[in-house]
């Protein structure tokens, strides 16, 4: 278990190092940005349903739009298994400080998935989609939690098939003012899509969640993307607004 943990935490400071470079590669990107770039300005309103099955496994629906100019322009949808191991005592005590997602006190957990992607105001039929997601989680010093979660996205847009890989490397931490507790984090994502047979996406994310009865969260957060995709890049800024709900 210690080799596992020392092997874990290596991988871990491996892919925060490369993160930190990619981060910086893309805060002087943007501060160069030409005003050629097509720019959008997005509201991303969500609700997460988390159902606990067991001591190993709950049930997890997303639903989500994308507004634009004041319209919905999209939709996703779609039920999850989150499967995890027990943590040690510990683990669970250091990690955990107010316990609604219990994944964060699991030091690996995975994911199985469908989503079903639906566009408003036209006539394409949508995108399926089957998500797998490995996420293992390891402590910092100073209460810092790092997780490094591995996606795969397989896609039938149209009738036809693509997938995509997503890293995504978070950095988080709670904290707790009298009876007001919140866990800020930031986020560092980069997307690889087949249909470009590249790196097409990068994405920063800062945002905090906000513990408000034992079985409802808010979760307020800024994301900004650049997408390299197509024949010209486009860069979205947007303003998540999440409501996460335990049972």
């Amino acid at each position: 278990m210690l080799l596992q943990s020392s092997s874990l935490l290596k991988l871990l400071k491996r892919r925060t190092r490369a993160w930190l470079g990619l981060a910086g590669a893309t805060l002087l990107t943007l501060s160069f940005a030409v005003p050629s770039h097509a720019q959008s300005k997005q509201v991303w309103p969500e609700v997460s349903t988390f159902v606990k099955l067991n001591d190993s496994m709950r049930f997890y629906f997303l639903a989500t739009t994308v507004k634009e100019s004041e319209e919905t322009t999209e939709g996703e949808y779609g039920p999850n298994l989150d499967f995890y191991i027990k943590p040690l005592k510990k683990q669970r005590k250091k990690w955990l400080v107010f316990p609604l997602d219990e994944s964060k006190a699991r030091r690996l957990s995975v994911r199985v998935g469908y989503r079903y992607i639906l566009p408003y105001g036209s006539d394409d039929p949508g995108e399926h989609r089957g998500v797998l997601e490995v996420t293992p989680r390891t402590p910092l010093p100073a209460g810092i939690l790092v997780s490094d979660r591995s996606r795969m996205d397989f896609r039938f847009i149209e009738g036809v098939y693509s997938w995509r890989y997503r890293n995504r490397l978070t950095f988080e931490r709670e904290f707790s003012i009298g009876r007001f507790k919140f866990a800020p984090y930031m986020r560092g994502e980069a997307y690889y899509d087949s249909r470009y047979d590249k790196w097409s996406r990068t994405a920063i994310i800062a945002g905090s969640t906000f513990p408000v009865t034992k079985h409802i969260e808010l979760e307020p957060y800024w994301e900004h993307q650049n997408d390299s995709g197509g024949s010209s890049n486009r860069d979205v800024n947007a303003f998540g607004a999440v409501v996460n709900l335990y049972f």
